[in-house]
């Protein structure tokens, strides 16, 4: 016997269609077709959870869906044990669809109040394999619904899932909410681990391995400052740092300009007995960043020419072991290069790890009751992303356990010191480091190199001061520079200059090639000084001038433009013109204004911030959000993030200035927090236009905590325009966060 029976909601709850917001990239979708009739055999739902149980054994999807669905329109949820195997072997094929029917599953059973069938395992199960496929979203909202059902998650488990919800940007900034979430719990001792009652809740606690994972992961997208949130709650939750954990705090504290914060952790760095070469060099990379970002010239010099003096004496030591015990050359450990470092991760996030990778059995995870195949997989992840974060190390490399300086830090301190007119200290650094590092001839120094570019930029002036600086500081320089600023004085027709270099030259005992002189008889003839082209033509006979003279200079600008090798002069170059110059004292004044902001101390901030735009200092997507999150710390202060708000806005019509996830983030918290609905309607608008994350599950948790009453009734008749404006500002908001 058959019957014919429409297909109708549910009546235990709404959730027939099943609303999939932010996880998939696919419309909302119904169990069945709402417009027609499915044919339902009149049996027994016992024989049909039979039924449903031999196609999961068989694979055969496409049935256990079809019975599933006529079990539910007949008698609801099937039984516990099935509704748990239909999750684990949808997630077990590691397909987006199924893996969609499953997480839709769960999603229905929670709004029907039944998620008494929902086993922890296959909750954790399924989470995992949707970290692993790269859908984040749905990932962390079950371990959200976990929680929040007390069916807590050892962190020997959930911090695989945030592993691998990492590799992505939107995995990573949620990663680093679930451990601010989490974390929360354990705050200040709140959880008594005496007590064996909370023994499930205390095997949740964050611990370094999962902390390192959201870490690396904020750092590698560049969402910095939640992670110093992070590193603000670790006292608070009792969480020790290991090594990684500290190089990973050199990172954050030197993307957010903490110079003081990495000076106060230098004195760990320098005793720790466990750091490898790699990591040291992090660290002094970050500090050496950091001192460039304050426009400290004298720090950064300094630290470089202390590492040369250093690989000088480690040369020396090295050379004289040599002789007394040779080596063999063969198994000599050479350069650390950060190819072999990176070997198949050094394609990017993505290539880490395939999403199509062999992934636990459901039955092999449930027997691991420990989860130690899933800690080790998060280690495995964290170790590739932290592979990721050690490839973005440009200014300092290795050899042999010692650290030397790139050719990237010389351009950016060559940079630095230009912008600053700083001509005369320049010289003297790279003098310096020329008797540390001698070069193999004196027109591959560093210093030619920079004058070279002086050169090619326009900056004669600078390019003759530097070139002043070596001669009175007895370093001997070859023709080819001479030469080349020559033509160039000449080609800008200043005569007062040329007459000046050619004595320097001279008195210098520099012989000038023929190119030299044919410029200058050119140049002569150009402001009709005949008698004195005469006279430059006979000087260039009587020297016996070769016709083919130094072309040094020529050569190294056309390989440059043609992209040949890129030396110092061509790395130079491209820094200068790309780059903008960088305002040092932004950075002094958000330090200020982030201590004010952390001790709570708002008044204060507000003067500092007040005293930094009377100096001309224009405040950044940093000064504006520990303001933001200094006034949401006190709570209340809803109009001064109104007022800051406006100032941002007009900034951004009138300025390229951008503003980033993390700050309109803490801008559209304030205002759902705080009921500014039309506020919070405009950040979205920012943000979406902008294409950043926004965390829906967050927000609309947040909606329902303080505003879940408001407008649920009856439109009033009699409003305000002021009113009708704030519910419909209200309703906007509470519909895109799928609240109607």
């Amino acid at each position: 016997m058959s019957l014919l029976i429409p297909l109708l909601p549910n009546p235990n709850g709404p959730a027939a269609v099943v609303r999939i917001q932010d996880g998939f990239n696919h419309q909302s979708h119904s169990f069945s077709t709402l417009a027609g009739t499915i044919l339902v055999q009149a049996r027994d739902p016992a024989k049909l959870c039979m039924e449903i149980e031999n196609a999961i054994d068989e694979h055969r999807f496409n049935d256990t869906w079809k019975l599933f669905e006529q079990h539910l329109h007949m008698d609801g949820f099937p039984r516990k044990s099935i509704v748990n195997k239909l999750l684990t072997s949808y997630a077990a094929s590691l397909d987006v669809p199924w893996l969609e029917k499953a997480y839709g599953m769960v999603e229905q059973a929670i709004e029907e109040s039944k998620q008494n069938l929902l086993g922890k395992e296959p909750l954790i199960y399924l989470s995992f394999v949707l970290a692993k496929c790269g859908l984040p979203v749905p990932a962390s909202t079950i371990l959200r619904k976990l929680i929040q059902m007390e069916q807590y998650p050892p962190v020997t488990a959930w911090s695989a899932i945030l592993a691998h919800m990492s590799l992505t940007a939107p995995g990573a900034y949620l990663a680093a909410e679930l451990i601010l979430e989490i974390g929360y719990l354990f705050q200040d001792g709140r959880v008594d681990p005496r007590k064996k009652i909370n023994a499930p809740l205390i095997a949740m606690k964050p611990n370094t391995i999962a902390m390192n994972i959201a870490l690396t992961g904020c750092l590698l997208f560049g969402t910095t400052r939640k992670a110093e949130q992070l590193l603000d709650m670790m006292p608070r939750i009792g969480i020790r740092a290991d090594t990684n954990l500290l190089i990973i705090m050199a990172h954050i504290y030197e993307r957010n300009g903490r110079r003081e914060e990495l000076r106060k952790l230098q004195r760990h760095i320098d005793d720790s007995q466990s750091l490898t070469d790699t990591q040291f060099r992090q660290f002094y990379n970050c500090l050496l960043t950091c001192h460039l970002k304050f426009g400290d010239l004298d720090a950064a010099s300094n630290m470089v020419l202390i590492m040369l003096r250093k690989a000088r004496e480690a040369r020396n030591s090295f050379a004289t072991a040599a002789l007394l015990f040779p080596i063999d050359k063969k198994s000599s450990p050479g350069p650390v290069s950060q190819e072999s470092l990176g070997h198949k991760e050094s394609g990017g996030l993505g290539n880490n790890r395939s999403n199509k990778d062999p992934t636990l059995s459901y039955e092999e995870f449930y027997r691991d009751r420990n989860f130690l195949k899933l800690d080790a997989e998060a280690k495995e992840v964290l170790n590739a992303l932290l592979v990721e974060l050690h490839m973005q190390v440009e200014l300092i490399t290795t050899e042999r356990g010692i650290l030397q300086p790139t050719e990237k830090i010389y351009v950016k301190l060559v940079k630095a010191f230009l912008e600053s007119g700083k001509t005369k200290e320049l010289a003297a650094f790279l003098i310096k480091a020329e008797k540390e590092d001698s070069p193999a001839s004196n027109d591959n120094s560093a210093l030619v190199h920079v004058i070279n570019s002086c050169i090619s930029l326009g900056w004669l002036d600078q390019a003759h001061d530097l070139l002043d600086e070596m001669r009175l500081a007895g370093v001997r320089t070859s023709s080819s520079v001479y030469a080349s600023l020559l033509k160039a004085y000449c080609k800008a027709n200043r005569t007062g200059e040329v007459t000046a270099l050619l004595r320097d030259a001279r008195r210098a005992g520099i012989q000038l090639d023929s190119s030299s002189y044919n410029a200058l008889i050119e140049f002569r003839v150009i402001q009709k000084d005949t008698k004195e082209a005469f006279h430059i033509f006979k000087e260039m006979k009587e020297a016996k001038i070769p016709r083919t003279g130094h072309q040094e200079f020529e050569m190294l600008v056309k390989g440059c433009a043609e992209g040949g090798e890129a030396g110092l002069m061509a790395k130079l170059l491209r820094e200068i013109k790309e780059e903008q110059a960088v305002d040092s004292g932004v950075h002094d004044w958000n330090n200020v204004i982030h201590f004010f902001c952390k001790k709570r101390l708002m008044q204060d901030a507000e003067k500092a911030l007040k005293k930094m735009r009377s100096l001309g200092h224009a405040p950044n997507a940093q000064t504006f959000h520990s303001m933001v999150t200094g006034y949401a710390a006190i709570g209340g202060k809803y109009i001064e993030v109104t007022e800051l708000w406006g100032e941002m806005k007009s900034i951004a019509s009138a300025t390229s200035m951008k503003f980033d996830q993390e700050l309109l983030d803490s801008v559209l918290y304030t205002f759902v927090r705080g009921g500014f609905f039309s506020r919070a309607n405009e950040v979205v608008d920012m943000m979406e236009k902008g294409k950043m994350f926004i965390d829906k599950y967050k927000y609309r948790t947040l909606y329902l905590k303080y505003h879940k009453t408001l407008y649920k009734g009856k439109t009033p008749k009699i409003q305000t325009e002021s009113q009708v404006k704030k519910r419909e500002a209200a309703l906007t908001l509470k519909k895109w966060l799928g609240l109607n």
